[in-house]
């Protein structure tokens, strides 16, 4: 009888601690095993490799050198190759005016001279004029001389025209060209093709879409 009172109290007393001991024993290692989670702070980047050219290249700075010199906005851009094209436009527009006003002065002289030499009062100066006149205009009439150089004064106007719409598509292009030197094509720019459901559709089916930026 006393046996069994002692035992009765040993499981109710000895044996939950012991238990209980035992359990934290066998805790123990699984919490030191357990890794620390460490708190780290994502940031969000301010930019990409893009960012720095969207500052520092500037469309407005391009337009402003291409208008004050043409081809200027083009090297700010690097686009050398360009620049044989912008010269070339404006050098031959540059040779027909030329040619144009040289052909229009000679030949409005000699409708002077003639168109003098014409007139009753006619001088003796007048007729020693006639031989500066350029030697294949002098068999041509008055009337010829006046229409010859109409046309030469008309493509003179028409050639000013041509070049300063080849001055301003110069400026124009290099405008559009520094626009299209800071467009974004970052990895951020995605297009996948999605089967499924579409929330805007309503319906299954495949979806292009388009990601800009996360």
């Amino acid at each position: 009888m006393k046996f069994a009172v002692s035992f009765l109290l040993y499981i109710l007393f000895v044996a939950p601690t012991w238990l209980l001991a035992q359990e934290e024993e066998v805790l123990q290692p699984v919490k030191d095993t357990v890794p620390k989670i460490e708190k780290t702070v994502v940031t969000k980047a301010t930019g990409n490799r893009y960012d720095s050219a969207l500052k520092a290249h500037s469309p407005k700075k391009a337009a402003i050198r291409s208008a004050i010199l043409p081809g200027l906005g083009q090297i700010y851009n690097k686009k050398y190759w360009k620049l044989p094209i912008v010269y070339g436009a404006l050098g031959t527009c540059g040779v027909v005016f030329a040619y144009n006003l040289k052909n229009y002065k000679e030949t409005r002289f000699a409708y002077r001279v003639k168109y003098n030499m014409s007139l009753p009062g006619a001088t003796a100066a007048d007729s020693a004029l006639f031989n500066d006149i350029e030697p294949h205009l002098k068999p041509l009439s008055s009337e010829s001389l006046k229409y010859y150089r109409d046309g030469f004064r008309r493509d003179i106007d028409y050639s000013v025209l041509v070049f300063i719409l080849l001055w301003g598509l110069n400026v124009v292009d290099a405008t559009v060209d520094a626009h299209l030197k800071t467009f974004d094509v970052s990895p951020d720019l995605s297009l996948q093709i999605k089967p499924g459901y579409s929330d805007m559709a309503r319906t299954n089916g495949l979806s292009l879409v388009l990601k800009i930026g996360r």
